[in-house]
């Protein structure tokens, strides 16, 4: 059988509640017993008036009483003082009758510093009367008359086991009523707790829970949402990158599809048709090659695209002046411009500004900007390109005015297989991988590339690489 907390709780209570009631006998017990060792101990209980009484006083042994710091008092039937010795807390030697009596009275009072012993000689009618000053008073008793009267007997013990009943009953109820608000403080968390780590386990991974408390279950509910939160985000990121595996699978078919059914085609005509001319020979042979060379980079592309996002891929930096660098591949890029009638501005400070960088594939990074700065605008668009220093990065911008992305198509433009073409010239179109190798190349740098375009306003990509220090 399941035991819950609460019931645990009532248990461990009603233990703590048989306990104190032990610890609570064995203290009356030994209080009991203390007290009545200590009596014999004490020495106004060693040295009682009884014990030192005689019938003549004048032979009364003080001594001891005396060594002790106490005081030996004898009055006669006319309440005079007729000796005294030692310690006197008597108000005057001669008292009267009620001087005497509130006297007797007072010894017995718990709020006097002093012990008394009164011992009457009834031969020689006189009161022997012992003090010694109090330390410390310790009195605890049960008293039982072998005198008593049934009836009150029976009165008295009903009473007493009327009131043990209802301590016990009270504290019973107390410790039922303690023991479920205790738990109540530790079961109702734990049972919220437990509520949305099931719905956890059963793949809601929303779940997350609201205690409210500053304790160790707030602490405990924190860790808990962090780790929800946590396994929602990987769940997320582990869906999104099924789906753009099945994305990444479909296009690359879609893509490899075409060029392939383009080359059997043309391959299965050349090979059957036996009159072909020269001409059409060579057309078909030319059209052949296009689309192997095309299916060709788009594989090279994919390989390069996987092994960037391999944990083993490394690149090579080196230290390198980025204005100098950029300034030799913009010359380079001039006859390109050139020859599709582009005009250009290039703002490259002399200053140097140094990075790390790896030649080889940052070079890749600006040929494919080039490329497809001239292969999807038409004449006459402008490029700029500007190199400078913002605090700790050097920022690069590659700037065309010319026909530009939807916002649509801009947000997506450095995924795998989203082509600029879509939105700008139809009859255009690379492998669709070139951007996302782009931001590949840049990430693996330390570094981070945007772009701000709109349609029929041109592209600026703003490239930020980190400086080096050393």
């Amino acid at each position: 059988m399941k035991r819950t907390i609460a019931n645990q709780f009532l248990i461990n209570y009603i233990l703590m509640f048989v306990i104190s009631i032990m610890i609570a006998l064995f203290a009356l017990i030994l209080l009991d017993f203390s007290g009545d060792v200590l009596s014999k101990n004490l020495s106004k209980n060693k040295y009682s008036a009884a014990s030192l009484m005689q019938n003549d006083y004048n032979r009364i042994d003080t001594t001891t009483v005396l060594e002790n710091g106490g005081g030996v008092q004898v009055i006669s039937k006319d309440y005079e003082v007729v000796f005294s010795a030692g310690l006197n807390t008597l108000p005057k030697d001669k008292l009267t009758t009620s001087e005497f009596t509130e006297f007797l009275m007072a010894t017995n009072s718990r709020d006097i510093p002093y012990g008394y012993s009164i011992e009457y000689n009834e031969k020689e009618q006189f009161w022997l009367v012992v003090t010694f000053p109090t330390s410390i008073r310790l009195e605890f008793a049960i008293v039982h008359n072998k005198d008593f009267v049934s009836a009150d007997m029976q009165n008295v013990v009903g009473a007493i086991v009327a009131i043990v009943l209802f301590y016990l009953l009270l504290l019973a109820v107390s410790t039922l009523i303690y023991s479920k608000i205790t738990s109540i403080g530790i079961v109702n968390p734990l049972k919220k707790l437990s509520i949305s780590a099931r719905r956890l386990r059963d793949g809601d991974y929303s779940a997350r829970v609201a205690l409210n408390l500053k304790n160790e279950f707030g602490e405990l509910q924190d860790t808990f949402n962090a780790m929800a939160e946590k396994i929602e985000q990987e769940i997320s990121l582990r869906k999104q990158s099924e789906e753009n595996r099945k994305k990444l699978i479909l296009d690359i078919s879609h893509d490899l599809k075409n060029p392939l059914a383009s080359v059997m085609g043309y391959a299965d005509l050349c090979h059957n048709k036996q009159d072909l001319t020269k001409e059409e020979q060579d057309a078909y042979l030319d059209i052949i090659y296009e689309n192997s060379a095309r299916a060709n980079n788009l594989i090279t592309d994919l390989f390069e695209l996987s092994k960037m996002e391999s944990s083993e891929y490394v690149i090579n930096k080196t230290k390198v002046d980025v204005c100098e660098y950029i300034r030799e591949k913009m010359g380079r890029a001039i006859p390109i411009f050139d020859k599709a009638g582009f005009s250009y501005d290039f703002d490259i400070p002399e200053t140097e500004i140094m990075v790390m960088l790896d030649i080889a594939q940052m070079d890749r990074v600006f040929q494919n900007l080039v490329d497809n700065s001239v292969q999807y605008n038409p004449q006459e668009t402008k490029i700029k390109v500007s190199v400078t220093q913002m605090e700790d990065e050097a920022v690069i911008i590659f700037k065309d005015n010319g026909i530009g992305i939807s916002d649509g198509l801009a947000k997506d433009i450095f995924k795998p297989f989203v082509r600029a073409d879509a939105a700008r010239n139809s009859q255009t179109g690379g492998t669709g991988l070139g951007l996302a190798i782009v931001e590949k190349i840049i990430l693996a740098h330390g570094g981070k590339i945007r772009l701000i375009t709109d349609e029929n306003m041109g592209c600026e990509f703003i490239i930020c690489i980190p400086l080096n220090k050393i």
